[in-house]
């Protein structure tokens, strides 16, 4: 009757004009060459070879990765964004069409300056305090987030004073991390960020140094003499260093000038000599303190040197001539370094992740403004900009996946990109079948959301660095911890589309019968698939954990989430089949399973225990708090009469399966 129905109410529409045709195409194609149209490298538009320079190698976080993602990460941390706004005053006191005209320097260039033009760097507005207690303890303005290092230098000594007790008192884990206040917390973060902020400063060349070429060759000129009398010194049983001789006291002063910058610089920019020994990179310190014991300085200790100086004293040419030359010399013995790192500096600038949230959610739009005017060319907009996001999605992931030589999820950040990548498959799978827009929304929603999650958790680091567990093969970590994350996928997604099931059922008049009957066939499939893998990534971390740590199963909290996302399942599917539920129960009971699924996926790597913990996280637990509370309303409101559901309000209106019951089990029909 209602498929008749349906078929009249088709034959009934008008035609399409001929734009609703090619307009789903016209859109798609935009957003295509948007991504395309940034899959090049941003060229600088000063004199200066800044591109060239941002692909150098350098080794940083256990890995080979450009300057420039050691500039985007640091400036990630500093201020949660990847460029800095250009301005003598703070972006708050900026209006809106002096904050829209302002220059903002990318984080490469901004990373030069700190680390070549610190008086001018230092000014910029690059540190972000979200804490009142904090602001007020400093006596800075309430009424601003950013500021300067230079605002910030005179307190850092009462911020250290504050810090390093409660560091010290971490590392004797006489207090964990959740037990500290918002304010101790943040003292800990601005502290590490003013450290940080120290380290890039003096990882290219000393801080307060005019010329480092002039003092590096000053350095070359005493390093023979005065190693030479420190000998004849030993050779005559001398205990004590003669103080008269000038060699020795120059000697002794770059010591110790060269050992306080080894302990500053952050990133190991010095090659080893011996290209055989690839992971053997120093810091610019810590090359000078082996020059003294070697009388040779390296040659790309020089090459910096060079690339310091022009780029401070503003002399492009020269700066160009010394990136150029040291590429060159790099690219014979370390050419396998180049070009990795010339690849992950495409990537960076390629944004696949962070353009994909653009299309999900113009995706999500399109979708919505199909079940409004049931026009299908905004479904299948909504479809082929899905299909798009899918694409740019996965490309995202491989590449990830070739810079760090790892399966796709190795730690919190890229099981949310995972998390996404699946539900975007399982959505385009429901939208084939169907063809109601449901799969698309929820395929479209779930991306949105973990890859903001993800985005956010990039504002701790580098995201490519490995999972603290032990990881002893890549064949379990890449079956063990993929199948679950599916899972994770799955659960999601049937948690979705039972949120899609209330809102429109509860809120608007669009559920009708058959979209009704199609969510719940979406649902019940959903979680079929989503017990599969849960059980199956279950199975597979247990021997993981027997080959990685010596036993099968022991009770780790993460462990005990993933079973319990297994047995919630299974009773979800326990209670359909026996009819305990129908169709709001079974959405009720999926909804619950977002929250079963947040807490085992995200919530019990904060609790501070086992060999999953990966950080207490307070802003990430508030979130989770409200997601949880949220779920719990929309629950809450698939308990209500159906006389209150919209889509079920008027004697008329059709009545789903589920309302053949009062609530959600029910034993008696609803007379009219």
């Amino acid at each position: 009757m209602n498929k008749t129905k349906d078929r009249k109410n088709s034959a009934s529409k008008p035609p399409e004009k001929s734009w609703q045709r090619w307009f789903p195409w016209a859109v798609t194609i935009i957003m295509a060459l948007w991504v395309i149209s940034g899959m090049k490298t941003e060229k600088s538009k000063s004199a200066f070879q800044i591109d060239e320079f941002a692909k150098i190698p350098v080794l940083l976080g256990g890995r080979i990765q450009p300057f420039d993602s050691v500039a985007r990460n640091a400036l990630l941390m500093l201020r949660g964004k990847s460029r800095v706004i250009v301005a003598d005053r703070p972006q708050e006191e900026l209006g809106f069409l002096e904050l829209s005209k302002a220059k903002q320097m990318p984080a490469i260039e901004w990373l030069l300056e700190v680390m070549t033009r610190p008086e001018d760097a230092e000014k910029r507005y690059v540190f972000r305090i979200d804490n009142l207690e904090v602001l007020n303890d400093l006596k800075l303005p309430e009424n601003r987030k950013y500021f300067s290092f230079a605002e910030l230098k005179e307190g850092w000594a009462e911020v250290k004073k504050q810090a390093d007790p409660l560091n010290e008192k971490l590392q004797r884990k006489e207090v964990e991390e959740k037990q500290l206040t918002a304010f101790q917390r943040g003292i800990l973060r601005l502290n590490t960020q003013l450290g940080l902020y120290f380290q890039l400063e003096n990882s290219l060349r000393p801080q307060n140094v005019s010329s480092f070429t002039e003092e590096l060759q000053v350095f070359q000129q005493s390093l023979a003499p005065g190693l030479a009398a420190l000998q004849k010194m030993q050779m005559n049983g001398e205990m004590q260093p003669d103080v008269e001789n000038g060699s020795v006291q120059a000697v002794a002063r770059f010591f110790h000038r060269y050992q306080v910058l080894e302990q500053a610089a952050y990133p190991l920019i010095i090659p080893p000599d011996d290209p055989a020994k690839r992971d053997h990179w120093l810091n610019i310190g810590a090359s000078l303190m082996a020059s003294i014991r070697s009388a040779q300085i390296s040659p790309a200790v020089w090459a910096y040197a060079k690339m310091a100086d022009a780029y401070g004293d503003n002399k492009s040419e020269d700066f160009n001539s010394a990136v150029t030359e040291y590429r060159n010399w790099l690219s014979g013995p370390f050419a396998s370094e180049m070009r990795k790192t010339a690849k992950e500096d495409f990537f960076n600038a390629y944004e696949p992740f962070i353009k994909s949230i653009s299309i999900y959610l113009l995706a999500f739009l399109f979708g919505c403004a199909f079940w409004i005017n049931w026009s299908p060319w905004t479904r299948r907009t909504a479809f082929y900009l899905l299909l798009l996001g899918i694409v740019l999605h996965t490309s995202g992931l491989i590449f990830r996946m070739y810079i760090a030589g790892r399966p796709p999820v190795t730690n919190l950040y890229s099981s949310a990109i995972f998390v996404g990548w699946g539900a975007g498959i399982l959505g385009i799978i429901l939208e084939r079948i169907w063809k109601d827009g449901i799969g698309g929304v929820t395929a479209a929603a779930v991306g949105v959301v973990t890859l903001i999650i993800a985005h956010n958790l990039s504002l701790s680091g580098d995201t490519m660095e490995m999972l603290q567990a032990v990881l002893d093969t890549n064949i379990w970590l890449a079956t063990h911890v993929v199948v679950i994350t599916l899972g994770y996928s799955s659960m999601f997604v049937a948690g979705f589309l039972a949120m899609l099931y209330i809102v429109r059922g509860f809120f608007t008049t669009t559920l009708l019968p058959g979209a009704a009957k199609a969510l719940s066939r979406m649902v019940y499939g959903i979680v079929c698939f989503a017990t599969l893998f849960s059980f199956v990534g279950t199975i597979l971390g247990g021997i993981w954990a027997d080959q990685s740590w010596g036993r099968f199963w022991g009770w780790d909290p993460k462990e005990n989430g993933a079973l319990i996302i297994v047995i919630w399942c299974a009773l979800i599917l326990h209670a359909r089949w026996g009819g305990l539920v129908r169709e709001r129960g079974l959405m009720a009971l999926c909804i619950f399973g977002n929250i079963v699924t947040a807490f085992s996926w995200f919530g019990v790597n904060m609790l501070g225990v086992g060999l999953h913990s990966y950080g207490w996280m307070d802003q990430a637990f508030k979130w989770l708090m409200a997601f949880d509370f949220s779920q719990l309303v929309l629950i809450g409101i698939a308990l209500m009469p159906l006389r209150y559901w919209k889509s079920f309000k008027s004697p008329s209106a059709p009545r789903p399966a589920a309302a053949a019951s009062p609530g959600l089990t029910g034993a008696k029909p609803i007379t009219a």
